[in-house]
């Protein structure tokens, strides 16, 4: 259940009260290059050419993967970034309008030699007792369609999650409950006996519907739909997001009995584990899990990446978790810690943070200073509000993991 921190009072939206930047009215060459780079690409006609068979099984596609339909580029320049205009981020995966009440959601489409450990995972926990679990932080399986002539293909549908880095953390006390729920989730995973094998920044994603209210653009997160302007967002304060872990294709579910189970090197999104790199046949993937866990953080909150790396600044006021993450990413994949010694660990560690410092601004590393100024004197504000109508400093909506206690 969604935690109430309104107070009778609707909290006021963050996005920016500007329009998108104008873009001059392009020559004609300029707008055949244009056409040109909204048109569909090769990976897009698998979805084009089955969008009138997926409408008939209730998933209607937007209009860009319908039969016929070409690039259109606005005359005034506006709506070059409405998601029609834009190819898809990643292949297998299209977003669609569910008929039967308009929601929108996820297909992911998997052959033979993914789809039997991706459906295993999804089903074990989207399937009663663990589905209505609060630890359970696995992304929900909602449907399963078969298509009767390609026996070796698999549509899955999931709810259509909002990109985790769409939008900074306003507080360390978001990144405390961001944390402490995908830990848990992780640690629900392994009391079950699943590895998820490649957990990373894409892997992870949050519930935006509620931060989000009047929807997104599935290529350019901040705008809307049509890519006219910004969309209408809060905070995770303001409107406490659940996260889930996502993309089961490597995860695989190990013999209870077995406290060491052995697994051969398979690579997944990070390509630094080092256990990968030293030549061994097997390897113990409970315990490579902690490091992809740990080095995620590393790149997203502590440490940052390159600046081409435009999402994963990190963030200044997050020294405390060092300690942790340099146990959780040892070279020595023996030495690094459980995923429920991570988790008391971290409990300590947050019960030791003032309430000034959980309401308090994690400033990121890269970025300008008088944006960082405007956006400090917002938070400020927020601060004030929130504090004055007694707004939790952790706003979670998920309950403790198990054998911990709240900070």
């Amino acid at each position: 259940m969604t935690q109430d921190v309104s107070h009778d009072t609707q909290p006021d939206s963050t996005a920016p009260k500007v329009r998108a930047p104008p873009i001059p009215e392009p020559d004609d060459r300029l707008r055949k290059a244009q056409q040109a780079a909204a048109a569909l690409e090769e990976s897009e006609y698998f979805w084009r050419d089955r969008a009138v068979w997926l409408e008939a099984q209730g998933y209607k596609l937007r209009p860009r993967y319908q039969p016929g339909w070409e690039p259109v580029i606005p005359l005034d320049g506006d709506g070059l970034l409405d998601e029609n205009l834009g190819s898809l981020a990643r292949a297998s995966i299209v977003d669609a309008i569910r008929v039967k009440d308009g929601k929108r959601v996820l297909l992911k489409r998997v052959d033979r030699s993914e789809w039997r450990h991706e459906l295993e995972t999804s089903r074990l926990f989207s399937t009663e007792p663990l589905a209505s679990d609060p630890r359970n932080h696995c992304i929900p399986l909602e449907d399963v369609i078969s298509p009767p002539d390609e026996p070796d293909l698999k549509f899955i549908v999931f709810p259509f999650l909002q990109q985790l880095v769409a939008l900074p953390f306003d507080t360390i006390g978001e990144i405390v409950d961001f944390l402490r729920q995908v830990f848990t989730g992780l640690q629900f995973m392994h009391h079950h006996h699943v590895a998820h094998r490649d957990i990373g920044e894409p892997n992870v994603m949050m519930d935006g519907d509620e931060l989000f209210p009047d929807g997104w653009n599935p290529k350019f997160a901040s705008l809307l739909p049509n890519g006219e302007k910004f969309t209408k967002v809060f905070t995770r304060t303001q409107l406490p997001p659940k996260y889930y872990l996502i993309d089961f294709g490597l995860s695989r579910r190990y013999d209870p009995s077995d406290p060491n189970p052995l697994e051969e090197p398979v690579f997944g999104g990070d390509r630094t584990v080092p256990e990968f790199k030293t030549g061994k046949e097997a390897y113990n993937p409970f315990q490579t899990d902690i490091y992809y866990m740990g080095n995620m953080i590393r790149r997203l909150i502590t440490e940052g990446l390159p600046p081409h790396y435009i999402y994963c600044k990190g963030y200044y006021g997050t020294g405390f978790l060092r300690p942790l993450i340099k146990d959780m990413t040892q070279a020595d994949p023996e030495k690094r810690p459980t995923i429920d010694e991570v988790i008391a660990r971290f409990d300590k560690m947050c019960k030791g943070l003032s309430t000034w410092k959980l309401r308090s601004r994690p400033i990121p590393r890269r970025g300008g200073i008088i944006k960082g100024l405007c956006n400090h004197i917002e938070h400020w504000k927020r601060r004030r509000d929130y504090s004055k109508r007694g707004v939790p400093p952790i706003p979670s909506r998920q309950l403790p993991a198990e054998g911990s206690s709240n900070p």
